[in-house]
C-alpha cells in the first residue's frame, strides 16, 4: 500500500475543513417525512452551490473531479465537523449516480446527473424482493418490451424512503428464459410513473413515519431508453452499483464511527474519572473498540490506495463486514456508558435512534454472511459454500 498526503492534499484538507466549519447546518436533522426530506436536499444544495459536492464525480456534471484521496480527506473532515448524515442522498450520490457515470448514455448522464447532484432529485433503491434479497439473482419482477416501452409487473421490498423518493434504480428481469444471472436489466423508473403502488412497512426505528416501503408495479411504463448499460445486461450494472454501496460509501460511515470512540472515551473520562478507563470492563471495550477502529482505517486506505490502481470489487466486502459489525459494538457501548440518559434524546444525539439503526447494519447491502462468502471466495480463493 503507498498512500501519502501531498502538500496539494493538505491544502484541501484545510480549504475543506474552513468551509464544513463554517457552513455545516445546526440544526438537528429530522428522521421522517417532508421535514427530512427538504432538509436533506438543503444540505445537498449547500454543498452544491458551495462547490463541494461529488469530489470525486466528473466536472462537466457539476463534482470537483477529483481522485480518490481526495475523497477521503474530505469524508475524514466530514465527520470530524459531525455534518448531517444526509441519508436519502445516498442512493442517488452513492449508486443511482455512479452507475450511470459508468455504464450510461449521454443522454442518460445529461437528464439525471446533475439533479442528483445538485440536491433535486431523491433516489431510491428497487433491488431486493420478498423471495430475492440477499439472492438478488432470484428476482422475478419482469419488464417485456412493447414498442418503445418497457412493461413492469412485480413487487420490491425493504424500499428505502420510496415514498419521499423522485426516481428509482430497478432490476427487472427482461429474459425469463436466460440463466439466472442473464435476462436482468437495470432501469431508471421515474416514481410518478402510473400503475405503481407504494405500502408502508412498519419497523422498530420509525414508530411515527415510515421509512421502509414495499413497490407493487401493475404494468407500469418505462421508455426503454431509461435501460442503463444495455437490455439483459443489468446484471453485471448492477454488480458495479453493489461495489460502489459496499466499498467507497462505507467510508465515511468508518471515519464517522471512529470519530465517535474517541468522543465516548472522552465521556467515559469525564463521567467516571480516569481510573475507569484502566483494566475496568468498559476500558477494555473502548482500547478495543479503538483497535478495530484503527484496523479499519487502514483498511480503508487499502482500499483506497489499491482502487487507484486495478482492485477486485470484492475487496469493499472487506470494508462493508467489518465496519458493520463494528458499528453495533459501538453503538452499544455508547449507550452502557451514557446508560438512562441516552433515554431521554439529548440535544447532542438521537442515542436510541442511532442504536436501533445498527441492527440494519449487518443485514443491508448484503448480509453479513454474504460478503464473508464473497471475501472467501473472491480474495481467498476459497471453494464455494
Amino acid at each position: 500500500m503507498d498512500l501519502k498526503f501531498t502538500a496539494e492534499d493538505q491544502k484541501f484538507r484545510e480549504e475543506a475543513r474552513e468551509w464544513l466549519n463554517a457552513n455545516v447546518f445546526k440544526e438537528r436533522r429530522p428522521h421522517g417525512g417532508d421535514e427530512m426530506r427538504e432538509y436533506d436536499l438543503a444540505w445537498q444544495k449547500c454543498q452544491y452551490d458551495g462547490g463541494w459536492a461529488g469530489v470525486s464525480w466528473p466536472e462537466e456534471y457539476g463534482g470537483m473531479g477529483l481522485g480518490l484521496t481526495r475523497q477521503l480527506i474530505w469524508y475524514e473532515e466530514y465527520a470530524r465537523a459531525n455534518a448531517p448524515d444526509n441519508h436519502l442522498c445516498f442512493v442517488g450520490l452513492n449508486h443511482g449516480g455512479p452507475t450511470i457515470i459508468a455504464h450510461g448514455d449521454a443522454d442518460q448522464k445529461k437528464e439525471h446527473l446533475r439533479s442528483i447532484l445538485s440536491g433535486e432529485k431523491i433516489w431510491c433503491q428497487g433491488f431486493s424482493e420478498p423471495n430475492a434479497g440477499s439472492d438478488l439473482a432470484s428476482l422475478k419482477t419482469r419488464a417485456y418490451v412493447d414498442g418503445n416501452e418497457l412493461v413492469i409487473t412485480g413487487s420490491k421490498i425493504w424500499t428505502s424512503h420510496g415514498h419521499l423518493s423522485d426516481m428509482q434504480e430497478l432490476l427487472v428481469r427482461t429474459d425469463p428464459e436466460a440463466p439466472k444471472h442473464k435476462g436482468i436489466s437495470w432501469v431508471i423508473f421515474d416514481m410518478n410513473t402510473p400503475g405503481l403502488e407504494l405500502r408502508p412497512i412498519e419497523i422498530m426505528t420509525a414508530p411515527n413515519h415510515t421509512h421502509f416501503v414495499q413497490c407493487f408495479y401493475d404494468e407500469a411504463r418505462v421508455p426503454l431508453k431509461n435501460v442503463v448499460g444495455g437490455l439483459n445486461n443489468g446484471w453485471s450494472v448492477a454488480m458495479s452499483t453493489l461495489g460502489f454501496e459496499r466499498g467507497t460509501a462505507q467510508i465515511k460511515d468508518q471515519i464517522r464511527y471512529a470519530f465517535l470512540v474517541e468522543e465516548m472515551i472522552a465521556r467515559a473520562r469525564e463521567r467516571y474519572g480516569a481510573a475507569f478507563l484502566d483494566g475496568d470492563e468498559f476500558g477494555s471495550r473502548l482500547a478495543q473498540l479503538r483497535a478495530d477502529m484503527a484496523a479499519a482505517r487502514a483498511m480503508t486506505y487499502m482500499v483506497v490506495s489499491r482502487a487507484q490502481h486495478d482492485v477486485s470489487p470484492a475487496m469493499a466486502s472487506l470494508m462493508r463486514a467489518m465496519v458493520g459489525q463494528v458499528q453495533q459494538r459501538v453503538r452499544r457501548l455508547a449507550f452502557d456508558i451514557i446508560g438512562a440518559d441516552g433515554l431521554e434524546n439529548p440535544e447532542d444525539d438521537d442515542w436510541v435512534y442511532f442504536y436501533l439503526r445498527t441492527y440494519a447494519t449487518t443485514i443491508a447491502a448484503g448480509t453479513s454472511q454474504i460478503q464473508r462468502n464473497i471475501i472467501g471466495e473472491r480474495v481467498l480463493g476459497l471453494p464455494r459454500s
